[in-house]
This record gives C-alpha cells, structure tokens and sequence, in this order.
C-alpha cells in the first residue's frame, strides 16, 4: 500500500480474490465470497476494502466498526436488537464492533467497506485532547487575525480623519 496524498480506484475494477466465509457461521446455501483491500490508513487502524458473495444465508461477527456501502446487488441484514433490513446499491450501513448479524444474500451483493479498529481509551484520549489542543488553536489564531484586521480598519479610520 502506498502512502500518497491521495488514492484513487475504480471500485468496480478492484480484482478480488477467494475469502471463504467460515463454515461454521453458514445457514443456509454455498455462498462464496471474495475481497480485497485496495487501502489502508498510515496508523493502521483503518482499511478500505471490496467485497462479494453470491447467494446464501449466514452469521458475521464485525470485530471492527465496518461502514458498508453496496455497490451491485443486494442483502438483507438483521442483529438481535435490529430488525431485517434490506439494503441495496446506494444503500449504507454502519455495524459496530462486536456485532454478530445475520446476511441473506439472494442473489448477489458487492459492497465498499470501510473498517476501523477501536483504539485503547488511553490512545482515544490522547488524540481527543490532541484535537481540543488544536482546535483551540486555530480558534484563537482566527480571533488574533479578526482583532488585528478590525485594528488595522479602525486605525485607517482615524488615521483618514487627521
């Protein structure tokens, strides 16, 4: 993977390759799924990914938060504390971490995802504050810029009036 300022793919291209699902977390049918992930963040802790699977009804546990986005075909998804939903191309998804779903592929579904390993709370906090730190600073960098242009405009004032 590369670390460019920028990454682009054409998700549609993305060569994919066997990703079984483990048998044991199958329900019903022979699907077959494939994936590949096209980038992945500096820090590690984010990946963007391509994956399909044809038809069949089976468990997944995300052990990381995963935004899914479907690209061609379809699936519908359930948890215990949500109800069956059908998502289709357009459609998006957020599954936490922790989260075993149940997904019936009819037919076929190929979906975009983005997954993010939690960081230790430890880390969370450091960066959180990181982030206060630098907010606060950009804040009062603005408020220096709009005092001294309102000085700047109040002394060309006084000074046209001499």
């Amino acid at each position: 993977m590369s670390e460019r300022s920028i990454e682009a793919v054409r998700l549609s291209e993305v060569l994919l390759h066997a990703d079984p699902i483990d048998s044991d977390w199958i329900l019903d049918g022979q699907p077959e799924a494939r994936s590949a992930e096209w980038s992945r963040s500096v820090d590690g802790t984010t990946t963007t990914n391509v994956w399909d699977c044809t038809a069949g009804r089976f468990r997944w546990f995300f052990a990381v938060d995963e935004i899914v986005h479907i690209m061609d075909g379809s699936v519908t998804v359930s948890s215990e504390d949500h109800p069956a939903r059908t998502l289709v191309a357009g459609d998006a998804a957020l599954f936490r971490a922790g989260t075993w779903a149940e997904w019936h592929v009819e037919n076929y579904v190929r979906k975009h995802a983005i997954l993010r390993r939690h960081l230790p709370t430890s880390m969370s906090f450091a960066l959180q504050f990181a982030g206060n730190v630098r907010g606060a600073l950009t804040r009062a960098k603005q408020l220096g810029r709009t005092d001294a242009a309102a000085s700047t405009t109040a002394g060309m004032r006084s000074g046209s009036q001499s």
